[in-house]
């Protein structure tokens, strides 16, 4: 194909067929341009899923689980007194005053999923067993791998999973983020009081259920 031109008299062709070449290498570049962040889109691990806000499919999926005793729940500490302004309930190393009506509220809720089949531990420092206590009125002696969870966490969570009894565990943010690493999944970031839940129906292949935050709760509905 010849395109020919004509301006003030000065007459010039061009020969379209030698630009054919590059407008098919530039269809392909732009299709790439989309394919690769899309493919890289499509790829990424899903984010840990909200059980909370109308979440009825999460909801009723960890309500079910819970029943058979096939839950894994990590607890993040309540509000940590030398990270906060806020008065501290006693000392420094612990939670603060007003943080301790958090963990009850959030006990309340456990109470009503039901404890009768289920495990609680905590990490020996002070604010989890602080939280440990005022959320579910018991505090253990304190586990360090609870703390020190390093490459470890899902390994040492398993180990202590009884078949059809539920284990609560409270512990720290960065010991939630090693679990959700190790099973192949961003990292959240979940406030002071959140829950973490995993299903262990399968123990060989646990899965994620999702997370609630300690003030979405009420958001929480099976209906």
């Amino acid at each position: 194909m010849v395109l020919r031109l004509s301006l003030f008299g000065v007459k010039r062709s061009i020969d379209l067929s030698r630009f054919a070449r590059y407008r098919n290498a530039a269809v392909v570049l732009a299709s790439a341009l989309l394919v690769i962040p899309l493919t890289v889109w499509l790829l990424q691990p899903a984010a840990v899923p909200d059980l909370a806000h109308g979440n009825v499919a999460g909801a009723r999926a960890l309500a079910a689980d819970w029943v058979k005793g096939n839950v894994i729940v990590l607890v993040r500490h309540v509000e940590r007194c030398d990270h906060s302004s806020a008065a501290c309930l006693s000392g420094n190393d612990g939670i603060t005053a007003r943080a301790r009506s958090v963990a009850v509220g959030v006990g309340a809720q456990f109470e009503q999923l039901g404890l009768s089949r289920a495990d609680i531990y905590n990490s020996p420092m002070i604010r989890t067993a602080q939280t440990a206590g005022y959320m579910f009125n018991k505090v253990g002696v304190g586990e360090e791998w609870l703390i020190n969870c390093k490459g470890s966490m899902l390994r040492d969570t398993l180990a202590h999973k009884v078949a059809g009894r539920n284990l609560i565990l409270v512990t720290h943010s960065e010991c939630m983020s090693q679990l959700e690493k190790d099973l192949k999944l961003p990292a959240s970031t979940l406030g002071y009081g959140a829950s973490l839940f995993i299903s262990a129906e399968t123990p060989q292949a646990p899965h994620m259920l999702g997370f609630i935050e300690a003030s979405d709760w009420h958001s929480v509905t099976t209906e």
